[in-house]
């Protein structure tokens, strides 16, 4: 299975239940190898360079509608952190989805994604959050990313199931080492990180089906571009 992977603090409780789930080993490092940032991901989803993995929820369009999708995703409840417009202009590069959001809400500024909006809040940035304002104006919770599939979905089924479980709704204690090489990566203190997590749920549920549909319907109502192959 080619599986993609986003490479940001957000997934680290989906690599906590990878080392736990019973998977042969050679699947594992397939799962942790490919690494890249959203956009890049939803490219290789689409021209079926990887068979699966978490994809932007714009790019996981056609996905949510054929019904080639898993009950887990990357979702926020309010303020996310990781997805801000700072003072400025330009989309980030790395996300397809977020830029959408900021249209859809009407924003104006920078927008910055991932672990460099994490940082650049950690520092003390001026900045508005856009998970927050989509729950002021819609209250219901709002899905980043989504786990698709074009191939392997009854074990991706089984997974996400087992990912839920764990992390769904709850938050667990992530392991110390692991935190420790998060943060010096990241170059975000690792407490900071555990802090971040608990902004950052996993199952989707009706509510987070119907934030969906609520963006979609906006996506479509403002004409934005979504990915496409061609």
């Amino acid at each position: 299975m080619r599986f993609g992977k986003i490479a940001y603090l957000n997934l680290l409780p989906f690599d906590v239940c990878i080392k736990a789930y019973p998977l042969p080993s050679y699947m594992k490092k397939c799962i942790a190898l490919k690494k890249s940032f959203p956009s890049k991901l939803n490219q290789d989803f689409l021209f079926r360079r990887i068979d699966a993995g978490f994809i932007s929820s714009i790019a996981g369009y056609a996905s949510h509608y054929k019904h080639k999708v898993c009950p887990s995703g990357i979702i926020a409840k309010g303020a996310v952190w990781s997805v801000i417009v700072k003072k400025g202009s330009g989309f980030d590069y790395q996300s397809d989805t977020s830029n959408a959001l900021s249209q859809v809400l009407g924003l104006q500024g920078e927008v910055l994604i991932g672990d460099r909006a994490l940082r650049f809040r950690y520092n003390g940035g001026e900045f508005e959050d856009m998970g927050e304002k989509w729950w002021d104006r819609t209250k219901l919770p709002f899905v980043f990313g989504r786990l698709c599939f074009s191939s392997y979905g009854e074990l991706l089924g089984r997974i996400s199931k087992a990912f839920n479980k764990r992390y769904g709704t709850k938050h667990k204690k992530i392991p110390h080492y692991m935190l420790m090489a998060a943060s010096h990566r990241s170059g975000v203190e690792s407490w900071y990180i555990a802090e971040y997590l608990k902004h950052i749920f996993y199952a989707i549920g009706p509510k987070e089906k119907r934030g969906l549909e609520r963006f979609y319907r906006q996506v479509r109502l403002k004409c934005i571009k979504r990915p496409h192959r061609f």
